[in-house]
């Protein structure tokens, strides 16, 4: 089985063929015969697997299964993906953002986490971002929450360490979709309609630029991003960290009161670590270490594995409520136990721990909502991105990035047609001093779960889910329903999901049934009607000698993605 999403394409692409009929028929058809490939792939193998690709946007999709076709693997493939998705979703991440990837080596049989969401600029005054200071709301979203973009660098580290194609010519799609433009969907139509009134001059000219904000069907073009992506692809990084473009993001924090400096940008690195693991079911679930606030997730793991007997019916009105106190435990753990390890240690093998697990269940109510008393407070976002590649060898890349809010902090450096995010909006600053402050010169601690399941030592799955502190609750919700329930990977990304929210709020999708709404309202919850997440996975398929015979993706039909393999 596949999952192919029909209807966000086929708008994608059908008022644009009435007047650029050439310039989009070939893409129409590629995407069109790629998806049924996946889904031929899925059901009946009929030609040599080459890899599959799930992403938030069509073009991006496609970027990646082009790198694949061509016999590239599936990190070559994740460049062009992440690249293409800053010109095709450019509220939501780019080369101005940071963001968290797991990936895993079949060569050497290894998961591995690679860090991009980078360091707090040493010239930071967190003090500037509470109160008594003037205007400190404000300051948590604008220029002076803007830290270091660590994203360029991790794609530069893993194709040093994993690339088989030149880095030049990955780059190709997000050039050509920059320079000559695509049709603006409706989702990106709302987002630059909001964003509008706090849009430059300069901006304008490329999302408003016969003075009204584009609307769907509209040619958004972004030359200067091109231009840059142009830099990158032929000179390297350095051009961004160390160059022109490090020259003009530093002049634009200047002129803004911002932070972010020149020597951040030439001090910033992508950092390997060790990701964590928890076994649940029998399954290895790998997830990033901290710096990430990852860990949450297996809070979520651990305690619903400690009702594993009750045998809740997926979607009633008690399963709901035991994952909604089951939540609030592990929002808890993430605000209290967050660490930077050159500072701390991360205490994972007590919080993981089979005594101190069985007394948190123990203290969950199982028929009554409670109230929750937050330890200190930290803001949501839905505006990040989410994808996941697969090849025929094995590998994997399960990876989450960011801007922060919609289009970051708002602010694009003249001529570089790049959004710098606003990362320092999700750091805690009350009380002063918490484990998620802004600490100058620190790891940023960024709450991204991508996923890596493994069975038998060989990896089963791979997914992920943008949604700020829902990403932690949405992530294990698709585990469950994957190996507690027995859902294909399109089921369980699809399905109803639920999700704490501060102070008191459970949001509950508007597909969960009345009755089951009412129930829980009547067991004290707060109900909240939202959508959550706009996850991405991909699950491997396997013969009995342990051969790759399939990809089973799915992209979230709460977004406009689309999942296919070739």
């Amino acid at each position: 089985m596949c999952h192919w999403t029909p209807f966000p394409l086929y708008n994608h692409y059908l008022k644009a063929l009435k007047f650029q009929l050439v310039k989009h028929v070939y893409p129409l058809l590629v995407l069109l015969l790629l998806s049924l490939n996946a889904c031929q792939t899925a059901e009946k193998q009929t030609a040599p697997l080459k890899g599959f690709v799930s992403a938030a946007h069509p073009l991006a999709t496609q970027a990646g299964l082009e790198v694949l076709a061509k016999g590239g693997n599936a990190f070559d493939a994740f460049i062009a993906v992440a690249s293409t998705l800053n010109v095709t979703e450019p509220m939501m991440s780019g080369i101005g953002g940071y963001g968290t990837i797991l990936i895993y080596d079949a060569k050497k049989s290894q998961v591995r986490y690679l860090n991009s969401s980078g360091r707090i600029p040493v010239g930071t005054n967190s003090d500037l971002m509470r109160a008594p200071t003037p205007n400190f709301m404000e300051n948590r979203t604008g220029a002076k929450a803007v830290s270091t973009p660590s994203n360029l660098h991790a794609w530069e580290a893993m194709h040093k360490e994993y690339g088989s194609l030149e880095w030049t010519s990955l780059f190709d799609r997000a050039i050509e979709h920059a320079e000559n433009g695509f049709e603006v969907y409706p989702l990106l139509a709302r987002f630059i309609e909001m964003s509008a009134p706090d849009f430059t001059d300069y901006t304008k000219g490329f999302y408003a630029p016969s003075g009204m904000p584009l609307g769907e069907g509209d040619q958004l073009v972004q030359k200067d991003l091109a231009t840059t992506f142009k830099q990158i692809a032929n000179a390297g990084v350095a051009s961004f960290y160390e160059g022109s473009i490090a020259d003009a993001i530093d002049n634009a924090m200047q002129q803004r009161d911002g932070f972010l400096r020149k020597v951040d940008l030439v001090n910033d690195t992508a950092e390997w670590w060790e990701p964590i693991k928890y076994n649940y079911q029998g399954y290895d679930v790998y997830t990033a270490a901290p710096p990430s606030n990852a860990f949450a997730a297996f809070t979520f793991l651990g305690l619903n594995e400690q009702f594993k007997d009750k045998q809740y019916q997926s979607g009633s009105a008690n399963y709901l409520h035991l994952l909604a106190e089951i939540a609030k435990a592990s929002y808890s753990s993430r605000l209290l136990y967050s660490v930077d390890p050159e500072l701390d240690p991360f205490p994972g093998d007590s919080i993981f721990s089979a005594p101190y697990l069985a007394a948190l269940a123990s203290q969950l109510n199982l028929t009554e909502a409670t109230e929750y008393q937050l330890p200190f407070t930290s803001p949501n976002s839905m505006n990040t991105t989410h994808f996941v590649i697969a090849d025929s060898e094995g590998n994997l890349v399960s990876a989450t990035q960011t801007l922060g809010n919609l289009f970051g902090s708002r602010i694009m450096p003249e001529g570089t047609g790049i959004w710098l995010n606003n990362s320092l909006a999700y750091c805690t600053y009350e009380p002063k001093g918490n484990p998620m402050d802004a600490k100058p010169g620190h790891h940023k601690l960024s709450g991204d779960c991508p996923v890596i399941i493994m069975k038998d030592n060989q990896p089963w799955a791979a997914l992920g889910s943008p949604g700020g502190h829902t990403i932690t609750q949405n992530v294990p919700q698709i585990i469950f329903n994957l190996l507690d329930f027995q859902m294909t990977m399109v089921d369980a990304i699809a399905a109803p999901k639920i999700s704490f929210e501060e102070p008191n709020n459970l949001i509950v999708e508007s597909t969960v049934p009345t009755v089951v709404q009412d129930s829980l309202r009547q067991m004290g919850h707060q109900v909240v009607n939202h959508n959550i997440g706009n996850a991405h996975g991909v699950q491997i398929i396997r013969d009995e000698n342990g051969n790759i015979v399939r990809f089973e993706g799915a992209a979230d039909p709460r977004g406009h993605g689309l999942a296919a393999g070739n």
